[in-house]
């Protein structure tokens, strides 16, 4: 939960450090100046939407920073730039997975469930053939105002 209190001093410290008084800082990130002038008297909690507005014209602003205290203001340049040649573990390991749903161990097992799906089109398909057959009995037109109009085959 965020400490109103703190996160008003740490939004302060934003508006120092750009050198912006409340109105201009608003204008900047999008936001009507009541937003955060309710913000800073503490009438307010910050959204998600403001954070993310915050964040994107901002990128020097730490989110774990601005709101709980944890972190530095601005961000190291090692936290700005991400190092994208690297991958990470996790990145790996999803590619692995990836990677064996096409060997052919995995595409010859059938799923239970496209095996229903394929019976349930197979069960529909008959039911239509059968249908064809089957003279129509009436058609049925609905009007968006409410009305239809029914048509038998004389």
């Amino acid at each position: 939960m965020v400490n109103t209190e703190d996160f008003i001093k740490r939004l302060e410290i934003i508006l120092d450090y750009y050198s912006l008084n409340a109105s201009s800082f608003a204008d900047k990130i999008g936001v009507q100046r009541s937003s955060l002038s309710h913000l800073l008297s503490g009438r307010n909690k910050p959204s998600l939407d403001f954070m993310l507005k915050i964040l994107d014209v901002f990128p020097e602003v730490d989110l774990y920073w601005v709101l709980n205290g944890k972190g530095t203001f601005p961000k190291s340049e090692s936290e700005n730039n991400i190092n994208l040649s690297t991958p990470t573990p996790i990145a790996e390991t999803k590619i692995e997975k990836a990677t064996d749903l096409f060997s052919v161990e995995l595409s010859n097992k059938k799923n239970p469930v496209e095996e229903k799906l394929a019976t349930s089109i197979s069960n529909t398909q008959n039911s239509v053939l059968s249908k064809k057959n089957s003279e129509i009995d009436q058609i049925v037109i609905f009007y968006k105002n409410g009305t239809f109009k029914t048509y038998s085959p004389e």
